[in-house]
């Protein structure tokens, strides 16, 4: 092989993995609310952005009590107003910067260290992997939180597929309140999850859990 095919070939490699290795800088940004236990809005610079945590799923808000302990949990240590940093990775489909989030410790590491969370195993490899494996089985050795339950809860994943099967089986959709919100009559993103969580699950019109995710 000579020195122009070397080159070529290298240049194929990095084309190859730029996409997996897509990890921008580190950022400052400013927590503006929690949507749930791995979904928050963030102010960066001049942009409000909704951050998935990266390498981790929490719990449906819709699998009580454990969605909401997974909130709460992320509350107590994400004020609103601080500061934190991001290492973003990539975004997802859904338009959310994919990211771990550093306050005092990882958010998204303690999470799942606190059995908040599942190691979301098919996206461990932009983290490093074996601390999010070795938490998760401290986690589940000390039966904190999801591992309460033998085995653990129902996984999210899991739960998001069959609740999805069983919205395409019915055909309806059971409305609290019997009123139907538009977004952009709702006014404000933490509204929107509000409503999300009351039950007005047609506001997540692409299923990733978060509602009307264009308000501010």
């Amino acid at each position: 092989m000579n020195l122009l095919q070397l080159m070529l070939s290298g240049l194929f490699l990095a084309v190859q993995v730029a996409p997996a290795a897509m990890a921008g800088p580190e950022v400052r940004a400013t927590v503006l609310s929690i949507g749930d236990g791995d979904t928050i809005r963030v102010q960066q610079g001049q942009q409000r952005l909704t951050i998935r945590l990266a390498c981790i799923d929490a719990p449906e808000m819709a699998q009580a009590p454990h969605g909401v302990n997974a909130r709460r949990y992320l509350q107590s240590r994400l004020r609103l107003g601080s500061s934190v940093t991001l290492r973003p990775q990539t975004v997802d489909r859904f338009g959310r910067t994919v990211a771990e989030v550093i306050g005092d410790v990882n958010l998204n590491l303690a999470l799942v260290e606190d059995g908040m969370a599942f190691a979301y195993r098919p996206y461990l490899a932009q983290c490093n992997a074996k601390e999010y494996l070795d938490a998760e089985f401290r986690a589940s050795r000390r039966r904190f939180g999801v591992w309460r339950v033998p085995g653990g809860i129902t996984r999210p994943w899991d739960f998001r597929r069959g609740r999805t099967s069983g919205r395409a089986g019915s055909g309806t959709e059971s409305i609290p309140g019997g009123r139907r919100y538009r977004c952009s009559e709702i006014g404000s993103f933490a509204r929107a999850q509000e409503l999300l969580r009351q039950g007005h699950t047609y506001l997540d019109g692409n299923g990733d859990g978060v509602a009307c995710e264009s308000l501010p």
